[in-house]
């Protein structure tokens, strides 16, 4: 056989070796994926940190907790950009040279590797969070299953006088306030009064009566006056409930921005991953 033959076989042969390989370079990605999730570590710790010094504990003091929540927003969004970054820089740099392949192939290859090398980060730090969250639900999840246990056995053990419920104290509830024994306090009957109330989201005209009767009662002021106080504590609690409210409602509002913000940010960082794994590898082949 001659020379120039078995020289066109071994470039055959190579080239179908070649083939055979799969074109995944698992070391590379796994380098780039540590690499991605220490950095994503670093600056982490390094905006918590900044983040604690900016806060106070004093009134006017320090950055507010709005400043705070966005400056945390954009400081994680900047964290998942630059790890990705450099995870898929160096994926890209590190993979070995594919001869014998278009150009085009490549540039897929090496940004399929910014990827996967993204991915392999990404699901590394939802691990790692993830844990730690789990971890802290069943601790959150035991302490209140003491607490209840705890609660429970107390109410055993407690005698019924001391903690009468609302509806025993209808039971034995005077026909008048003036009737009801000298020298008892009103005030734990009127909370439980109101607590039913704020639970029932409204207040009987009964217990309404009772109670503006109570406070005339233990006070001595007219019914007049004892009606206008009774109606400014409810509506208060009015006050405070629908606050309540409007604080719950902005908090499910912000955490769903969280959520789509943090979902923007992934994708963006997914692209930011696989153009450094590209540009990587434009690199590794300009220096052979």
């Amino acid at each position: 056989m001659a020379q120039s033959e078995l020289a066109a076989f071994d470039s055959a042969g190579s080239q179908q070796f070649a083939r055979a390989k799969s074109a995944v370079s698992w070391p590379a990605i796994i380098a780039g994926a540590f690499v991605a999730v220490s950095t994503s570590l670093i600056l982490v710790a390094v905006g918590t940190g900044v983040g604690f010094a900016s806060i106070s504990p004093w009134a006017q003091h320090g950055a507010s907790a709005t400043t705070f929540t966005v400056a945390g927003v954009i400081w994680l969004i900047v964290t998942q950009w630059l790890s990705a970054c450099a995870g898929g820089y160096i994926a890209g740099r590190l993979r070995t040279r594919w001869h014998g392949t278009h150009t085009h192939e490549v540039f897929f290859r090496d940004t399929a590797h910014g990827l996967i090398t993204w991915s392999v980060a990404t699901m590394m730090i939802a691990g790692i969070f993830g844990g730690a969250l789990f971890s802290a639900a069943g601790a959150g999840a035991r302490a209140a299953s003491d607490v209840v246990a705890g609660g429970a056995k107390g109410a055993l053990m407690s005698p019924m006088s001391l903690n009468e419920p609302y509806e025993i104290d209808r039971l034995f509830r005077a026909r008048d306030a003036q009737n009801t024994q000298a020298g008892q306090d009103p005030r734990p009957e009127a909370t439980r009064i109101l607590a039913n109330a704020a639970i029932a989201g409204r207040i009987s005209d009964a217990d309404r009566a009772y109670i503006i009767q109570l406070v005339a009662a233990r006070t001595g002021i007219s019914q007049a006056e004892a009606q206008k106080r009774v109606d400014d504590v409810l509506a208060s609690m009015t006050d405070a409930e629908g606050k309540a409210g409007a604080t719950a409602d902005a908090a499910r509002k912000g955490a769903a921005e969280l959520s789509i913000y943090l979902a923007l940010s992934l994708l963006v960082g997914a692209f930011i991953a696989s153009v450094s794994a590209a540009l990587g590898g434009r690199l590794r082949d300009q220096h052979p």
